[in-house]
């Protein structure tokens, strides 16, 4: 309760002691000469409540209740009832706002709330853990959601859902691109999304380098695993085997990939930079994730042909500071370089995100 007045702590306190009296519970009350009361009710079967009352005119109530049925929660909800009207009777039409938060279920058999990228709590429908297996590189999670499909949880971060084409277009070039024909190198990628997509468009080749051995890449053969069977509507079947007609997947580090390409000439058309998004950080002579995605960029221009495109996501809309300052690390490449960015709505982010085109700056002869 948001009060347009400042509380009298005390004629709070008062008001609301019955409501909770009546449901059995203990009462312990701390109070401050200027900081208002701090009230705490038990239950005898481990339920509790909060009642902080501000001076200045909060006063909020936090429920815990044991149990998760529908009684416990219809009990909470005729309690919290009866809160609002004793406040509204007490304070009349001095209540500036009344402000009531869903439940949030702690320790349940299912994991239901997720941070975005920019520290927003998302609570999603998720119902079902469909794959759960830890490899030596992180937890790798699958879990269905009503609205998403299965979505792709790697340590804690969300990284793709069935509902999520729209990721894929967009670090594919958001439908601009004429794939026909073309060498394209894809750096992790391990959902199988963007090689599905791509290999419909009839490429020349394809090649996916699927693991790095960097702690932020996100990327190992349990995630295929795990996507081949519980992904298919993202990747289809082209995670099936390891070679196709028209591409071939490599589970080893992209690093010395990279750099093997390099020395022996080899160029792409595409290079697509799946590994990981732009770091939060914003120290980046302290971060060895930017040092690492400034090897990557380095290593990919040195493969990618003087007309080509690499591909790749930045971050959440929201961390303008890491964005731009990824966009200062371009200018440190070993070759000059332009970019253009787009931001596109990502289904299961429930946020707004950066993708990157970056090209050869041309040079005039």
């Amino acid at each position: 309760f948001s009060l347009n007045l400042a509380a009298d702590c005390n004629a709070v306190l008062k008001a609301l002691q019955p409501i909770f009296q009546e449901q059995g519970m203990t009462e312990t009350v701390h109070n401050w000469e200027d900081h208002g009361y701090l009230v705490t009710y038990i239950k005898k079967n481990g339920s509790f409540a909060n009642l902080r009352i501000h001076p200045h005119g909060l006063v909020l109530v936090d429920l815990q209740s044991y149990n998760d049925d529908m009684k416990g929660r219809e009990e909470v909800d005729q309690l919290l009832n009866k809160v609002e009207e004793r406040m509204k009777e007490l304070i009349h039409g001095n209540i500036k706002r009344v402000k009531r938060l869903p439940a949030i279920l702690r320790g349940g058999v299912i994991d239901r709330y997720w941070p975005t990228a920019d520290g927003r709590l998302v609570e999603y429908d998720i119902d079902e853990v469909v794959y759960d297996e830890d490899s030596p590189f992180q937890n790798i999670k699958i879990l269905h959601s009503k609205q998403f499909g299965n979505i792709l949880i790697l340590s804690g971060d969300v990284n793709l859902a069935e509902s999520d084409l729209a990721y894929t277009q967009a670090i594919m070039g958001s439908g601009k691109e004429d794939y026909t024909g073309k060498e394209v190198l894809i750096l992790g990628g391990g959902d199988g999304g963007i090689l599905y997509e791509i290999v419909k468009l009839k490429p020349k080749m394809v090649t996916m380098v699927e693991i790095s051995f960097d702690k932020s890449s996100n990327i190992d053969q349990m995630v295929i695993d795990g996507c081949k069977k519980h992904m298919r509507k993202t990747c289809g079947d082209v995670l099936d085997n390891l070679k196709g007609d028209c591409y071939q997947v490599l589970i080893e580090d992209c690093i010395p990939v990279l750099k093997r390409y390099a020395k022996e000439g080899r160029m792409f058309d595409y290079v697509i930079n799946d590994l990981t998004a732009v770091p939060i950080s914003t120290s980046p002579e302290e971060d060895s994730t930017w040092e690492f995605l400034r090897l990557i960029l380095d290593l990919s221009m040195k493969v990618l042909k003087q007309d080509g495109k690499y591909f790749t996501q930045g971050n959440c809309i929201n961390l303008t500071d890491a964005l731009t300052l990824y966009e200062e690390q371009l200018s440190r490449l070993y070759c000059p370089v332009e970019f253009s960015k787009e931001t596109v709505c990502v289904p299961s982010y429930m946020e707004l995100w950066v993708f990157y085109t970056i090209w050869k700056k041309q040079t005039d002869i």
